[in-house]
C-alpha cells in the first residue's frame, strides 16, 4: 500500500502517524484526517485508511494515544472480554479531552498543509466510535478548515458536559454527516434529535441518521459487531460526502 510512516510534532510531543495515498495515482489530492476508534492503530485501521485513499485522497491516520507511549496492538474481541485490558482501554480513551483534541488537530492540519501530496487548505475528517466524537470536536474548533466531516457509530456527541461537541458546532462551514446505529446506547434517539436541532439552529449543513440493524462498531472490519451492509452504506455515504464537498 502507498503508505508513508511519519512523526508529527505536536504541542505535547511527537505523534506517530501514517499518510496513505491512492495506489498508482499521482497527486496532489485533498487531505483527510481519519480519527481511529478506541482500539487504536492496527491493521483494520490501515485497511480503512487505504480504502479511503484509493477513492482519491491523501489520508492521515495519526496514533491519538501517543502521549501514553507504545502499546500492544489490540484485538477488539479479546480487549472487550478482558476486564484489565478493558480498563486500560478506558484510561486511554479518557486521556483525550477537548483541549488535547483541538491542539492535535492544529498539528495534523499543519502537517497536511506542508505535504506535496496534499492540495488545498480545507480538509476532510472522518472518525469511528471515539474518533467520530473527535472529528466533530476538531471541526467545531476550526470551523473554516473542514469542508466535510463524517462521524460513524460515535458516542459522546451530545452530553451534559461543558465540553460536549454539540456545544461547539456554531460556525462550521463544512457539511456534517453523522451515522449512528439503531441498537447503540451511546447514541440514543433523544441525542440524535438534540444534535439535529443544534446543527439546524447553528445553520450547519448536515444529515444525521441511524442505520437499522447495526450496533456500535458496525463499520470497522475487525470489530465483533462488524456489519457488512452497514459498513458498505457508510462507505457510500462517505464517498458522496467527500466527493461533493471536498473535491469540488
Amino acid at each position: 500500500m502507498p503508505r508513508i510512516d511519519v512523526s508529527i510534532k505536536t504541542r505535547d510531543g511527537s505523534c506517530p502517524a501514517s499518510l496513505f495515498t491512492p495506489a498508482g495515482g499521482t497527486g496532489p489530492w485533498p487531505g483527510v484526517i481519519l480519527y481511529m476508534d478506541a482500539l487504536g492503530i492496527r491493521p483494520a485501521m490501515w485497511e480503512m485508511a487505504q480504502r479511503l485513499a484509493d477513492d482519491g485522497y491523501a489520508v492521515l491516520l495519526p496514533d491519538l494515544f501517543y502521549r501514553s507511549g507504545p502499546y500492544e496492538v489490540m484485538d477488539p474481541a479479546q480487549t472487550f472480554a478482558d476486564p484489565v485490558k478493558r480498563e486500560n482501554l478506558m484510561k486511554l480513551v479518557g486521556s483525550l479531552d477537548r483541549e488535547r483534541t483541538v491542539s492535535d488537530a492544529k498539528a495534523f492540519m499543519a502537517f497536511l498543509a506542508s505535504r506535496s501530496e496534499v492540495k488545498g487548505d480545507r480538509f476532510g475528517a472522518t472518525g469511528y466510535c471515539m474518533g467520530g466524537k473527535l472529528a466533530l470536536t476538531a471541526a467545531g474548533a476550526y470551523p473554516d478548515r473542514f469542508a466535510a466531516i463524517g462521524s460513524f457509530h460515535a458516542g459522546g456527541l451530545v452530553t451534559d458536559q461543558a465540553d460536549s461537541p454539540h456545544r461547539f458546532v456554531k460556525g462550521i462551514t463544512g457539511r456534517v454527516y453523522v451515522a449512528g446505529a439503531d441498537q447503540d446506547s451511546h447514541f440514543t434517539d433523544e441525542q440524535k434529535k438534540q444534535l439535529e436541532a443544534t446543527l439546524t439552529e447553528a445553520k450547519v449543513d448536515h444529515l444525521v441518521e441511524t442505520y437499522p440493524g447495526a450496533l456500535h462498531g458496525y463499520a470497522v472490519p475487525d470489530h465483533p459487531v462488524f456489519n457488512p451492509q452497514a459498513a458498505e452504506r457508510h462507505w457510500q455515504a462517505l464517498s458522496k460526502l467527500f466527493g461533493e464537498k471536498l473535491v469540488a
